[in-house]
């Protein structure tokens, strides 16, 4: 793995908006896949004021996120769709056609996992793939356990992770989804190249494990030491328990 690290969030945002808007530049049919939550907020703020000024072209860029709560989609406070349209989707010119999300809501779920995992194979797959970290290790929504799920799947959201949903639910937890769709880890481990960003001390002790422990389905994120292109981006917090 190829670590950076950097002295707030802010830093680290601008650094990766950068990358991404050169990717873009380089290959207008990028395939980008995309995270939600509270992490990747300063890099959108970044990536939608950079494509503003430099009246970046994402007409051709193809996007693809990596999850979505059963039960919501597309206009549902809480979903990530409305999360990515605010967030960026709806600053930047790309065409709808383009975004590829799961549908929390449809009638046959597996269906729809199904559905997800062809559309990716379909755009050539995932150019660069930007993670995020649950404290607990987690990428995607998949979540620690004895086994993972290698394709887009149903997956059971462990209570802290709701717990740090809540905040897409006005902070009460009795309304966070018991339940997610979400990228596998051979579907993430897929992409030709991968960008993990964490930020705050709470993730101090995930991080460490992904880079210096061993391989382990009870840390999800420490799979990607077998990816060949790996970056991670750190602030002060995040880097906390590494030499």
């Amino acid at each position: 793995m190829n670590i950076e690290r950097f002295d707030n969030e802010d830093v680290l945002a601008s650094a990766l908006a950068v990358r991404l808007i050169e990717a873009i530049s380089l290959k207008p049919r990028i395939v980008l896949g995309l995270p939600t939550g509270r992490t990747p907020v300063a890099l959108y703020r970044e990536v939608r004021t950079r494509s503003r000024r430099g009246h970046v072209d994402w007409s051709q860029v193809r996007t693809f996120n990596l999850d979505e709560f059963v039960g919501l989609g597309a206009g549902d406070a809480g979903s990530y769709r409305t999360y990515m349209q605010g967030e960026l989707f709806d600053h930047v010119r790309i065409e709808p056609i383009n975004i590829g999300m799961l549908d929390g809501r449809a009638a046959n779920l597996a269906a729809e996992c199904a559905r997800y995992e062809l559309a990716i194979e379909a755009a050539g797959g995932i150019d660069i793939q930007v993670l995020g970290i649950g404290a607990n290790g987690h990428i995607g929504f998949n979540e620690p356990a004895d086994t993972l799920d290698a394709e887009t799947h149903v997956a059971v959201l462990q209570a802290e992770t709701r717990a740090a949903n809540a905040g897409l639910f006005d902070g009460d937890l009795t309304r966070v989804p018991t339940h997610a769709l979400s990228m596998g880890m051979a579907t993430i481990l897929h992409a030709h190249e991968i960008v993990l960003m964490a930020t705050g001390a709470e993730k101090s002790s995930a991080v460490a494990g992904m880079i210096d422990g061993p391989i382990t389905t009870r840390l999800p994120a420490s799979f990607l030491q077998v990816h060949p292109r790996v970056t991670v981006l750190l602030d002060r917090g995040a880097a906390a328990r590494l030499a």
